[in-house]
């Protein structure tokens, strides 16, 4: 099992009448493990591209929408190819 594919399974899992989804960086790590010091710091982790964490919510067909890394969450909205 690759890393994020408990984000990818859970986020595959919310309702489909449900468009967005916030999450703490602390209830990803809790799926996931810990986070790189990276995601805590830069806004760039969270960017929808071709990096393993991107291509788990891309692949459950999310994307992220907002980063505050202040308040240390993650906004994913569901993509509309999906």
């Amino acid at each position: 099992m690759a890393k994020y594919d408990p984000l990818r399974d859970y986020l595959a899992g919310v309702s489909r009448r449900v468009r967005r989804v916030t999450m703490s960086f602390a209830a990803i790590a809790a799926l996931v493990g810990p986070l790189p010091r990276s995601a805590w710091r830069y806004r760039a982790w969270w960017a929808n591209d071709n990096k393993v964490e991107a291509r788990a919510w891309l692949a459950a067909g999310w994307r992220v929408e907002s980063v505050s890394r202040h308040a240390e969450q993650v906004v994913f909205l569901r993509r509309d190819d999906s």
